[in-house]
This record gives structure tokens, C-alpha cells and sequence, in this order.
């Protein structure tokens, strides 16, 4: 009666060992297949866009230096200009290391943003800022890189004026041109400069 019962013992711990090697095994090849699949973040990539006096301004330029990308409107009455004296504060903050990052403003009006009244816009927070226009196809492409989302609202109170309703994260490009991190809309200017000397 004895061995009966062991045998099914033993059968019983080779089994559940068989089962949990199983499990084990399939975890594995799942932590395996997450990370092959996980690469980079699609955010970002190539765009050329109008600057100062007329420029042609591709990202290239920008590379060996940080990128700290914020798109908006000149007309926005709020998020915008809170953002961009945020960006300022922090840069101030950071002392000499501000120079290895170059604060950039992308509208997402190009109807009414001039590469001559961007221009002059950022110029309020700082001689640092580059302030950046384009053609309606070349700025869509730019947010479709960044994956910000913006659309045009006009409502008949408003007569000829519109406003532009769009997401708002300020976006650390390495010196690479590659995709570090974003930083919510909100975030205090400390928060931000912390942030900013993590990865410079």
C-alpha cells in the first residue's frame, strides 16, 4: 500500500515542479518579448519650420544641445505664456547649464504667427528662446512628430477671432535629437530645473 502511495506522491512533486518550470519558462519568454517590443518612444523626429528673418530651421540645427519643445499660439491667453515664463524660471535656475539647452516654441497657428511675430513673442522670456512658424502642412507635421494634439475653435461670439485648443507638455530632446522625457503643464519651475539637470 506503501509504494502505491508514493509513487503518487512522487508523481504528484514531479508535476507540480513540471508545472512550475512552465510557468517560469513562459514568464521569461514573456519579460523577453516585452522587451523586445518596448524600444523607443515615437515622439519627435525631423521637422524644418521658419525662424528668425525669414530662416529656414530644421532640428538638425539644435543638435549637440538639449531641445526643451513647447508647441502653442501667440494669442493663447493663458497656458502659453505660463508655460513659457515656467521654461524661463527653470533655465534661469539651472545658472551656466542653461546654455546646453535651447528653449523652443512651435506655434500651431500658422495663419496668424508670423516667423516675425513668433519672433518677437519669445523674445519676452528670454534672448535664448527660438521661436519657430511654417507652412499649415510643415507645423502639422511637427505636432502629428510630437504627438500633440490641437485643434482650431471658433464659435459665432467670437466674430473673426478663434482661439486653438491643444495639449500642453513642454518635450526634453537630447542633443541627439532623441526623446528624453516631457514635463506636464503645471509643473513648478523647481520641478522643472530638477528635472532638466537629471539629464544634462
Amino acid at each position: 500500500m506503501r509504494r502505491p502511495l508514493l509513487l503518487v506522491i512522487v508523481a504528484g512533486f514531479l508535476l507540480g515542479a513540471l508545472v512550475g518550470a512552465g510557468i517560469l519558462i513562459f514568464n521569461a519568454d514573456m519579460q523577453r518579448a516585452r522587451v523586445a517590443t518596448s524600444g523607443k518612444a515615437l515622439i519627435g523626429g525631423p521637422f524644418t519650420l521658419v525662424g528668425k528673418d525669414g530662416k529656414t530651421i530644421t532640428d538638425q540645427d539644435f543638435r549637440g544641445r538639449h531641445m526643451l519643445v513647447f508647441f502653442g499660439f501667440t494669442h493663447c491667453p493663458d497656458i502659453c505664456p505660463a508655460e513659457l515664463q515656467v521654461m524661463a524660471a527653470a533655465l534661469d535656475e539651472l545658472g551656466p547649464d542653461a546654455e546646453k539647452v535651447v528653449p523652443i516654441f512651435i506655434t500651431l497657428d500658422p495663419e496668424r504667427d508670423t516667423p516675425e511675430a513668433v519672433t518677437a513673442y519669445v523674445e519676452n522670456f528670454g534672448p535664448n528662446f527660438v521661436g519657430l512658424s511654417g507652412s499649415p502642412e510643415a507645423i502639422d507635421k511637427a505636432a502629428k512628430a510630437y504627438r500633440v494634439a490641437y485643434q482650431k475653435f471658433q464659435d459665432e461670439t467670437m466674430g473673426d477671432n478663434y482661439t486653438i485648443d491643444h495639449s500642453a507638455l513642454a518635450y526634453l530632446m537630447g542633443p541627439d535629437g532623441e526623446y528624453i522625457t516631457h514635463i506636464p503643464y503645471g509643473t513648478p519651475a523647481p520641478k522643472m530645473t530638477e528635472t532638466l539637470r537629471r539629464y544634462l
